[in-house]
């Protein structure tokens, strides 16, 4: 039976991986000349949360339930709560290889508060609350694992502030402090699985992206921080080095992202256009700029659409019978669906280029839709483009995210590599493989059966070994 090491690193392009950064990171740059990879398409939509979840229950995130950060609260119209742990229905790897009684530890995989029960330790991940007391499984390592991490672990940083030179600061801390907690609980016993979920990229992405792509419609030239990712990548390549050092070569490792980034190009002010084009209707004037919605007093009786920001749109029907005043038939939503289709899809950006806006039903993109779905998801300009959900605004287009500075957006490409110190005849890059395929695809490698329920299915170029020569 093999063992196996997880390495997520949130938010790396494949073209980061395997091209920018790759000089930077001898130690990532030897495991790709010895192992298959390439890049790992996500999911709809590419978000940690549900990506990660998906990568290792082999399902997709309508079956999941989990379409975001943020889901709105049934039976209101702007009461918003995150997804836990306790939402998974269907169980990951952790779990399962935990109830074949094989010794998991877990790192921060995403959602992942409250800490999963497991045969072994789980340390909770970003979305943990500031005020939790209960963040590791089983409690009792919480000091060891707080003195491991010079006294405080760190989950997150604010990543979205003018503040550079402090985010620069604690993103580098944390990913020095989260790798010190992982060698110390590698060196404990002898694992069957262990994995590490790492933020850190996502957030140097987010507050420095301006600063290392020429391309960049805000690129800062001679700054400071020009080399800050640069030396992001290099400190975390060598934090990857010291952890390999004490892995021996039986342990396979998986070295993987949940999706890729882009540069931001703007925000679209959905709610705004809704209002503009009479499918929100507020019951005073339009506010000052950057007012949210839930700021202001909202005509429902006369609303049929309004939609909530982030990576992405969420847009909701105001239905009757479902919503508190609802005014919308159910069997005038695929008609109103193609309206929004046609007259989004005809809206025009700044420069007179088509904003190419894209709405996705999650009915006909899952397996099945459980949970607190939006009933439309929508992607602007390749989502090169945020959902501003804010309203008052002097125009539709917004350079800056209305949430606090940030550079960046997210992307489908993510990347992959599978090394195996005992079989490096498949090395080589990979045609392009579903993030849905990685649950079945490492069960298979670990000798485990694939249930039944998961919608991938194993990657033949990672699951077929061969001897050495």
């Amino acid at each position: 039976m093999r063992r196996l090491l997880v390495l997520g690193l949130d938010s790396v392009p494949a073209g980061f991986a395997f091209d920018r950064f790759i000089d930077r990171m001898p130690h990532l740059k030897a495991l790709v000349a010895r192992s298959p990879h390439g890049t790992l398409r996500t999911v709809d939509p590419p978000i940690t949360v549900p990506a990660w979840a998906v990568m290792f229950s082999g399902v997709d995130p309508g079956t999941l339930g989990i379409y975001g950060f943020r889901h709105r609260k049934p039976g209101t119209y702007q009461t918003m709560y995150t997804p836990t742990s306790t939402m998974i229905p269907y169980p990951p790897l952790w779990d399962l290889l935990s109830r074949a009684g094989r010794r998991v530890a877990v790192i921060g995989m995403p959602p992942g508060y409250p800490p999963p029960h497991v045969n072994g330790v789980y340390v909770s991940d970003f979305l943990t609350p500031d005020s939790a007391k209960d963040f590791v499984y089983p409690a009792s390592l919480i000091p060891e694992i707080q003195a491991t991490a010079s006294g405080e672990y760190q989950f997150d940083v604010t990543f979205r502030a003018e503040d550079r030179d402090r985010v620069e600061r604690e993103v580098f801390e944390m990913t020095r402090r989260r790798f010190a907690v992982a060698r110390h609980l590698w060196a404990k016993e002898r694992w069957d699985f262990f994995a590490l979920h790492e933020i850190g990229p996502d957030r140097i992405h987010h507050a420095f992206w301006k600063y290392f792509d020429e391309t960049h419609p805000r690129y800062v030239r001679d700054s400071p921080y020009n080399s800050v990712a640069d030396r992001y990548y290099a400190l975390l390549d060598e934090e990857i080095g010291r952890f390999l050092e004490a892995v021996p070569d039986d342990v396979l490792v998986w070295l993987a992202s949940d999706h890729g980034s882009q540069a931001m190009d703007g925000c679209f002010c959905i709610n705004q256009w809704l209002i503009e084009n009479d499918y929100l209707r507020l019951k005073g004037p339009m506010p000052p700029a950057g007012t949210p919605l839930e700021a202001v007093p909202v005509d429902w009786a006369h609303t049929r659409v309004w939609g909530s920001g982030g990576y992405y749109a969420r847009l909701f029907f105001n239905v009757r019978g479902r919503e508190p005043e609802g005014i919308v038939d159910r069997k005038d939503l695929p008609t109103l669906t193609e309206e929004l289709r046609a007259r989004l899809g005809a809206v025009v950006r700044p420069d007179g280029r088509p904003l190419d806006a894209e709405l996705l039903d999650p009915a006909r993109i899952y397996h099945q839709v459980r949970g607190d779905a939006p009933d439309l998801m929508g992607y602007f300009g390749k989502l090169r483009w945020r959902s501003a959900g804010t309203i008052g605004h002097p125009s539709l287009f917004l350079a800056e995210n209305d949430t606090g500075p940030d550079d960046s957006v997210h992307s489908m490409d993510g990347f992959f590599v599978l090394y195996d110190a005992k079989d490096g005849s498949h090395a080589g890059r990979l045609p392009e493989q579903s993030i849905l395929d990685v649950a079945p695809t490492l069960l298979t490698r670990l000798g485990m059966p694939v249930p039944a329920h998961m919608q991938g299915k194993p990657i033949a170029a990672l699951t077929t070994s061969r001897p050495p020569g």
